[in-house]
């Protein structure tokens, strides 16, 4: 059976993190936890010391200043020892039983790459209508740019295959993070499923921190990744999909 590594990115997330840990060890997988905490000042780093001395966390990262989701993610991707990767959300709105499921199409050699749809029926908490309007526009258009027939680009579970994840030229910080990946696996001809999952969205109340600024940058992260690939573009098409031949350091 491979291994997984789950990179937990957490920024201020005092309330929910131990909460995530708990439920990844309760997934049947043979996995590795990995907590980037991006300098957070809520106390969160005190539970993360606690769970870390305590053996439910296999590597613990703190950030010395806060650069963002991909910058945490970027670190976690570094440090993982598994055989296949996947990010997941600190703060419950991702349910790591999930897990088996997400990754099936990578196991079964179906896949290079799969994402977690919140769109294809799982089931889901009822929240804000613009939000998923504005998902659905930037999906639409990170589709018209990589000619993929994704339903949910800005999905926080994409699992990849490690050496595939590393090899990807990968730059940036924030929630760019999210349209950049799928960028550099379309331009890879990975091959992409999805797959659906639940999803408990979280009000702004509850701590949501994405809002319609984070949007609009993502506009511009979709045409940049995509209008401007690496120079050196990793393929997949000519050679052994689990072992791509050109290494491109996640920096």
């Amino acid at each position: 059976m491979e291994k997984l590594s789950v990179v937990v990115p957490v920024y201020n997330e005092v309330k929910t993190v131990a909460a995530v840990v708990d439920r990844l060890r309760r997934v049947d997988l043979p996995l590795e936890i990995i907590v980037v905490d991006d300098a957070s000042t809520d106390g969160t780093a005190g539970v993360l010391g606690t769970l870390h001395s305590n053996g439910r966390i296999d590597s613990l990262i703190t950030q010395p200043a806060n650069r963002g989701k991909g910058a945490a993610v970027r670190a976690g991707i570094r440090a993982a020892t598994g055989d296949i990767i996947v990010v997941q959300d600190a703060d419950l709105e991702y349910d790591p039983a999930d897990l088996p499921k997400l990754i099936g199409p990578i196991l079964a050699g179906k896949a290079d790459a799969v994402f977690g749809s919140r769109f294809l029926g799982g089931d889901h908490r009822v929240l804000y209508f613009w939000h998923s309007v504005g998902n659905g526009l930037l999906t639409l258009l990170s589709n018209m740019m990589t000619d993929l027939n994704l339903t949910d680009m800005e999905t926080c579970y994409k699992a990849v295959r490690t050496p595939l994840m590393r090899s990807l030229a990968l730059t940036s910080d924030r929630f760019g993070f999210e349209p950049e990946l799928t960028a550099r696996l379309a331009q890879a001809r990975a091959r992409v499923w999805e797959v659906s999952i639940s999803y408990a969205g979280r009000t702004y109340e509850e701590g949501k921190k994405i809002g319609w600024r984070d949007g609009v940058a993502a506009l511009w992260h979709i045409l940049r990744f995509n209008l401007y690939p690496p120079p050196n573009p990793v393929s997949l098409a000519a050679g052994d999909p689990q072992k791509p031949a050109t290494e491109q350091p996640v920096t």
